[in-house]
C-alpha cells in the first residue's frame, strides 16, 4: 500500500516551489498525498529560517505531532532552511523527528522516508551542493492560475543578518533552456501568470543569457499573460531589466526592491553594498522609465540602530512612497555574520514600537495610493475566490494590489482577464465592479 504524506509549508515562495519539487520526487516513488495530517503515515514540514515566528510555529507543530505519534505509527520529517541551519539542535533536542533534509537534499528524501518507515531509523541529509538546481524535475503543482519557477538557487551576497547562504548554499543559475521548457509546459497546462524566483534574480546568468533576456523570453511565450519576479538586489540592477519591466506588455510593472534600512551606517553593517543615495537614485530611475510600482522589505531594530537612524528609514519610506512594504523587527539567526559579530542590543519593546510606526506610515501611504484609483479602471487577472467570501472574485492589478468584486455581476472563470472600475479602496484592497461595456473576458 502506498504511504500517505501530509506536507505543510512555511515561509517564502521559494519554499512553496520546493514543496512542489518534493511532491514530484515522492510521487515518482509511489507516495501519495493527503490534506489531512491525521490520515498520514508521513508528516513533513518544509521550514523557513528567516524569521523567529516561523521557528516558533514549527516547534509548536512538533509538539502537536509528538502527541499524535504516541498513539500511532507516524514518521515526522523536517525539511528546508531550518533543517539545514539547526540540524544538530533539532536531532538532539527533538527525538520525535525521524528525518531531516536540507534544501539541496530532496532527491534523497524518498530513500530517507523509506528507511524511517520500514526500519524505524532516524537519518538526515543536509549537505549543501555547488551544483544542485533540480533541473529536469517538473514540480507537482496544484491547479490554478499562478505558478512559480525557481531560476536559480543559493546566494552569494552574505548580508550580515541573513541565513540564506548558509541554508541554501552558494549562488547557481539554472540553464535558460530548462526554464523556458518549464514555462512552455505551464502555458500548455493553462497557467496564466508566472513568477520567476531567486534570492537575487538580477544576478542570474546562464552562458550568454542575462536575467533581462530570460524575463523577456518567458513573457513572450504564448499563453503566458503576466510575468513577475522576486527578489532583485539593488546593488546590481541593470538598465536593461528596468527597460523590460517598463515596456514589455506581459511583464508586470511592479518591482519588489528590498531596502532593509535608510541609514548608511546600518546598511554598511548589514553588508547591503549600496548607500541610501544609491537606492534613492535607483528608485527614481525606475519611476522615470514608466509607471512602475515599488514594494520593499524593511528590518527595524537592527544591531546598534539608534533612534536617529530609525528616523532616517522612516523618512525614506515617506519620501519614496512604496506601494506596499513587508516590515519586520530584527531577530538573530544562528551562523549569520551579525550573530557572530554584532550585539543584538535594541530592546524588543523598541523594535516593536519602530515596526508599529513604520506599518502605520506604510498603511497611510498605501491607502492614499489606492484611493487615488477610485473612479479609474484596472486590468485584473481572475485568480480565485476572495478570502472573506466565496461569493466574490479576487485578483490583482499589475502593481500587485488585491481587487475584489461580486461574482453575480458577470460570468467568469479562473484565468480570465477583466476590466474593473474601482469604487472603493482600503490600504490593501480595491473594491469595484466589471466595466459594463467590457464585462466579457478581455
Amino acid at each position: 500500500m502506498s504511504h500517505r504524506v501530509y506536507v505543510q509549508t512555511f515561509g517564502c515562495q521559494m519554499n512553496e516551489y520546493d514543496t512542489e519539487l518534493v511532491r514530484s520526487l515522492l510521487k515518482e516513488r509511489g507516495f501519495v498525498f493527503t490534506p489531512f495530517p491525521e490520515q498520514a503515515d508521513v508528516v513533513l514540514m518544509n521550514t523557513c529560517a528567516i524569521r523567529e515566528n516561523a521557528h516558533n510555529r514549527v516547534y509548536g507543530h512538533l509538539a502537536e505531532w509528538k502527541a499524535m505519534k504516541q498513539s500511532r505509527d507516524l514518521v515526522i520529517g523536517v525539511l528546508g532552511c531550518m533543517a539545514q541551519n539547526l540540524k544538530k539542535e533539532l536531532m538532539e533536542s527533538h527525538p520525535v523527528i525521524d528525518v531531516l533534509a536540507g534544501p539541496d537534499s530532496y532527491r534523497q528524501l524518498p530513500d530517507l522516508l523509506t528507511k524511517a518507515l520500514e526500519r524505524r531509523e532516524r537519518s538526515m541529509a543536509v549537505d549543501l551542493s555547488e551544483y544542485e538546481t533540480y533541473e529536469a524535475i517538473l514540480p507537482e503543482r496544484m491547479p490554478g492560475v499562478n505558478a512559480w519557477i525557481a531560476i536559480m538557487r543559493g546566494c552569494d551576497n552574505f548580508c550580515s543578518f541573513c541565513v540564506v547562504p548558509y541554508t541554501r548554499g552558494r549562488e547557481r543559475s539554472r540553464p535558460a533552456q530548462g526554464i523556458l521548457e518549464e514555462a512552455h509546459a505551464l502555458a500548455a497546462q493553462g497557467y496564466k501568470q508566472i513568477t520567476l524566483l531567486g534570492q537575487n534574480v538580477n544576478s542570474y546568468q546562464s552562458e550568454n543569457v542575462t536575467f533581462a533576456r530570460l524575463l523577456s523570453d518567458v513573457a513572450d511565450i504564448p499563453g503566458i499573460e503576466r510575468v513577475r519576479f522576486t527578489s532583485p538586489h539593488p546593488k546590481d540592477f541593470p538598465p536593461a531589466l528596468i527597460e523590460v519591466v517598463a515596456h514589455h506588455p506581459n511583464v508586470c510593472r511592479q518591482i519588489h526592491l528590498p531596502l532593509q534600512a535608510g541609514s548608511d551606517r546600518i546598511l554598511d553593517l548589514m553588508g547591503r553594498s549600496y548607500t541610501r543615495a544609491g537606492y534613492e537614485a535607483l528608485a527614481a530611475e525606475i519611476r522615470r522609465q514608466g509607471d512602475i510600482a515599488l514594494s520593499t522589505d524593511i528590518i527595524a531594530g537592527f544591531c546598534t540602530e539608534t533612534h536617529e537612524e530609525f528616523l532616517e528609514t522612516y523618512e525614506l519610506v515617506r519620501e519614496i512612497e512604496f506601494q506596499s512594504a513587508y516590515i519586520f523587527k530584527y531577530s538573530e539567526r544562528k551562523n549569520t555574520i551579525a550573530y557572530r559579530k554584532f550585539p543584538d542590543d535594541v530592546s524588543e519593546a523598541v523594535k516593536s514600537e519602530r515596526v508599529t510606526r513604520l506599518v502605520e506610515l506604510q498603511r497611510t501611504i498605501s491607502a492614499g495610493k489606492n484611493r487615488q484609483l477610485i473612479g479609474t479602471e484596472v486590468d485584473v487577472l481572475v485568480e480565485g475566490n476572495a478570502k472573506k467570501s466565496s461569493h466574490q472574485w479576487m485578483g490583482h492589478t499589475e502593481s500587485n494590489v488585491t481587487v475584489v468584486w461580486d461574482k453575480d455581476v458577470t460570468p467568469l472563470a479562473l484565468g480570465d482577464r477583466i476590466t474593473i472600475k474601482v469604487e472603493d479602496a482600503s490600504a490593501s484592497t480595491l473594491f469595484g465592479t466589471p466595466v459594463p461595456s467590457l464585462a466579457s473576458v478581455v
